[in-house]
């Protein structure tokens, strides 16, 4: 089968589409024949090497798939084989991958693949960063990277939970039009250095919650727009540099909090199958209404991680299988 492989760390050319050896599905797995990926930003960072998250050669690439289940493992329940699911998967970017059947996402009748993509892991995941946050009613959120993949989901989510003020960062006059038709009531241009100005702009007083997923001095930026009681929920740094905190910074009553969904299912497996029947309703009810930016062919995976390392994406990149 094919699948996406990398040898050696570095740019998007790196990615090579190869002939590998089919999977098979171990203990309480199943095999998806898959129709479509969703791509993670995160993979540049595996992808370019180096760094508090160096992953070792050859390189895969994780992904939120869609597609059918083809044969179920050993100890598998609920599952026949044709259902239509949607999973999170390490290795993604294949026709045919394994994937853990208690952590499977049924696909609505009628639902496209590429909107399905978000299923799995993206909306659960924007929807535990605002709980994780304690978004109260009437509080202000600051969610960076707001036009990306879980971001443009999570400024709708935001509103959804009753936020005060929705302001979003993201670069450019395109991609902040964006965030606003989403629902965000002040963006911030994350390519000007005085983003944080006008982030304070709308929220004179501070910022109850702030979700970032870029590290480095944006992170920092978001730390001291914290209100006093504020809340920084961290889920990954697309920038390589992974945030540290001094405590110090923390006197002013402030709190920060790590997110990932791995982690999550480990410590709070029913808590985290609860976020993924809610996240489906909400889309069922079109509460979430996910953007997919660009639909492109699996040879094609190289100008996906083009769009994902420019951060020129509205919403999600998707790959489908020939």
């Amino acid at each position: 089968m094919k699948a996406v492989r990398y040898l050696s760390h570095g740019g998007p050319d790196v990615l090579r589409v190869e002939e590998i050896p089919a999977p098979e599905a171990g203990h309480g797995q199943v095999l998806i024949a898959v129709e479509a990926v969703g791509a993670n930003a995160i993979d540049t960072v595996f992808r370019r090497g180096g760094g508090a998250w160096a992953r070792p050669l050859p390189g895969r690439l994780t992904g939120d798939v869609v597609g059918r289940v083809t044969a179920l493992g050993p100890g598998v329940e609920g599952v026949r084989v044709g259902d239509r699911v949607a999973a999170l998967s390490e290795d993604a970017f294949a026709e045919v991958v394994a994937a853990d059947a208690q952590w499977l996402a049924p696909v609505p009748a009628g639902l496209d693949a590429a909107t399905a993509t978000v299923l799995p892991m993206t909306a659960p995941l924007a929807l535990r960063l605002l709980k994780v946050g304690r978004l109260a009613a009437g509080e202000t959120v600051l969610i960076q990277s707001a036009a990306g993949g879980v971001g443009h989901l999570a400024v709708q989510l935001a509103r959804r939970l009753g936020a005060g003020t929705v302001v979003g960062t993201a670069s450019g006059p395109r991609k902040r039009e964006f965030v606003r038709s989403l629902g965000a009531d002040a963006t911030a241009d994350s390519g000007d250095p005085s983003w944080p100005e006008a982030v304070r702009s709308a929220a004179p007083h501070g910022v109850d919650v702030v979700l970032d997923s870029v590290g480095g001095g944006v992170f920092d930026a978001g730390l001291a727009l914290l209100a006093p009681l504020g809340r920084m929920v961290t889920y990954g740094a697309i920038t390589g540099e992974v945030p540290t905190v001094a405590a110090h910074g923390l006197f002013a009553l402030k709190s920060v909090t790590g997110m990932s969904t791995l982690a999550w299912r480990a410590a709070r497996p029913a808590e985290a199958r609860a976020d993924l029947t809610e996240a489906a309703r909400l889309l069922a009810d079109g509460v979430l209404r996910p953007a997919t930016h660009a639909t492109l062919p699996l040879a094609e995976v190289a100008r996906a991680h083009e769009i994902l390392d420019a951060r020129g994406n509205l919403g999600r990149v998707v790959i489908t299988m020939p």
